[in-house]
């Protein structure tokens, strides 16, 4: 798996982040036709290759069509002239992109970035999630950055992605929530959130965008200096403003990572790449990585006649998984554990669920980052016809197989005979293949 590694020394916003990407290779034509899924009018793509403080990159702008003399820049986001849909909410956001044709992963991905800025929108305001009013980021041109972000990971195959250390300047900006000082309310939230320190240096700009901290609080797994990287591409992302104490760019640099080797509390934002090498050379593997919301609560006075319809009734919203566990509570009680596994997306909504249909009082809510084998299904054919199975690949490598349950008691039902031969014939036949 390749390596992303974002040099952040001057900051980050979102289109300083797809400038980047772009020079790294990402087909800046291919992002705009895919833009296109989106369906939102009112704008279009300028991307030229500029300098900036004698480091050429590219500079990636979006104009709106009322306001073509708008040129898009790492400060946009709270310029006090922008007011393109400032009433534009996350649940609409999240129809807007829902519905779109774009990859399911650039769908679930967009949505998380928007997911951490409405919840630190929320907490500033005083609002639920799902009624957050987006000001500046939501905006048209906001909206193709966050999109825009993910379709340009993509086309570069989804790299794991590590961030030096988040540096930020000091002095005021002006937002819709007024004037306030350097770190951006929301910034600040954001980072704070996935528990990411922030060093401010004397550079008197906003440097870091609510939109910038909302991409690496999603993407970044660790934050600490280079180390080991064969860099195989840099690319360059040039914001508008000329700072006075370092360039404003973005550098992005793209390699084989095979020998980095990082350590510390990702979680805390706080990673530190290990200065001396393992003796043992780890692989790079190539399984799918995601982060997903744990949900937990410990309950003593529910019965089982409750807690068997909550079961299916969370799976049926969409639930990831769900389960609970013999547990010993207080006084010597025996209660249950009740946990739901969902996306970070609805960790809000599967907490309603359980405070309203359970007898909890709280609920406990963690993030777990998950390592997945690459999925697929495939029809297998056996002896009594054939057979859906689900397959695990590691590095290309069959490691699992898992024949779908519905589809072994239909042909078990058709053949009039028992589901653990159809099982057996299935798992046959996949040890088989090539």
């Amino acid at each position: 798996m390749k390596t992303l590694y974002l040099d952040i020394f001057s900051g980050i916003s979102g289109d300083m982040f797809i400038g980047a990407l772009i020079d790294l290779g990402a087909d800046a034509r291919k992002l705009e036709r895919e833009l296109q899924k989106l369906k939102l009018d009112g704008y279009h793509l300028h991307v030229t290759r500029k300098q900036k403080s004698g480091i050429e990159g590219v500079k990636f702008d979006v104009h709106l069509a009322d306001a073509c003399d708008h040129h898009h820049g790492h400060h946009h986001e709270h310029a006090p002239e922008h007011h393109h849909d400032e009433n534009r909410t996350f649940g609409e956001i999240k129809k807007l992109i829902g519905r779109s044709k774009l990859s399911a992963w650039v769908k679930k991905k967009s949505v998380a970035v928007f997911q951490r800025l409405a919840e630190a929108e929320g907490k500033i305001h005083g609002l639920p999630t799902e009624k957050v009013h987006f000001h500046e980021v939501g905006a048209v041109d906001s909206i193709v950055d966050i999109v825009g972000a993910c379709i340009a990971l993509e086309m570069l195959g989804k790299p794991r992605v590590l961030a030096a250390p988040v540096v930020e300047g000091t002095g005021w900006v002006n937002c819709a929530h007024g004037r306030f000082p350097v770190p951006a309310p929301a910034t600040l939230a954001i980072l704070g959130a996935r528990g990411i320190g922030v060093t401010q240096c004397d550079e008197p700009h906003e440097l870091v965008t609510p939109t910038g901290a909302a991409l690496l609080a999603e993407f970044v797994e660790n934050f600490g200096p280079m180390q080991s990287l064969a860099a195989e591409k840099i690319g360059f992302g040039l914001g508008t403003r000329d700072n006075q104490t370092r360039p404003n760019v973005l550098r992005a640099v793209l390699g084989n990572g095979d020998k980095c080797q990082v350590t510390g509390d990702t979680k805390r934002g706080g990673g530190v790449v290990s200065r001396h090498p393992s003796p043992v050379t780890r692989h790079p593997l190539d399984w799918e990585t995601d982060r997903i919301a744990v949900l937990e609560t410990n309950l003593d006075d529910v019965s089982g006649e409750i807690l068997g319809p909550f079961v299916e009734t969370a799976l049926t919203a969409g639930a990831l998984d769900v389960f609970y566990t013999p547990i010993q509570m207080k006084k010597n009680r025996p209660g249950v554990l009740l946990t739901i596994l969902c996306a970070e997306t609805d960790a809000d909504k599967f907490s309603e669920m359980i405070l309203r249909e359970t007898s909890a009082f709280g609920v406990r809510r963690t993030v777990a980052e998950r390592r997945k084998l690459r999925r697929e299904f495939t029809k297998i054919k056996t002896p009594f016809g054939d057979v859906t199975v689900k397959i695990g690949r590691l590095d290309g490598k069959l490691v699992q197989a898992a024949p779908e349950f519905e589809s072994c008691k239909k042909l078990a039902t058709r053949a009039k005979v028992p589901l653990k031969r159809i099982y057996e014939a299935a798992l046959k036949a996949v040890k088989i293949r090539p």
